[in-house]
């Protein structure tokens, strides 16, 4: 479920927290700290501009370059198999599993609009069928976080689908 995007993009974030807690940590008064902090300033910038390039697919501040929104999340969504679970139940109903294209990219579309959070707990609770203290407990967040990320998730449906 979690596409390599979404790894690099949870690593340069947690690489990002830690520099933030380091850049804290220097006393601001002291020249040797004002320098370190400078650098890591400036890295910081850069894992922002790393963490806006892998979300959106665009180098950050170029006017011109692919427009398409979560371009490397799309890729690896098209490469991923969100179907054999719904291949296997509809096999009990005896009913022909088939998508046209039109329904596949709208269903790319739906998936590639979810932040990682989102698509997890969407999944898990639509597909999976599993309730949101469960999914809570899985994820070590609170239920209501839960909650939070399937309404997001079901807006950013209604929104595609209508």
């Amino acid at each position: 479920m979690e596409s390599w995007v979404d790894r690099l993009i949870e690593e340069y974030s947690e690489g990002k927290r830690q520099l933030h807690k380091l850049r804290e940590s220097f006393d601001e008064t002291d020249p040797l700290h004002q320098a370190d902090r400078k650098t890591i300033n400036s890295m910081i910038g850069d894992m922002d501009f790393v963490i806006e390039w892998l979300e959106t697919g665009r180098q950050p501040g170029v006017m011109r370059g692919i427009d398409v929104k979560h371009v490397y999340q799309k890729r690896s969504l098209e490469s991923m198999e969100f179907i054999p679970d719904i291949t296997e139940q509809l096999e009990t109903n005896d009913k022909p599993l088939s998508l046209n294209e039109e329904e596949k990219r709208i269903l790319l579309d739906i998936f590639s609009s979810f932040s990682f959070r989102e698509r997890q707990c969407y999944i898990l609770h639509v597909a999976q069928g599993m309730s949101m203290s469960q999914i809570a407990e899985m994820l070590s967040i609170q239920k209501r976080t839960v909650q939070q990320y399937i309404e997001r998730a079901r807006v950013k449906v209604e929104q595609i689908v209508s």
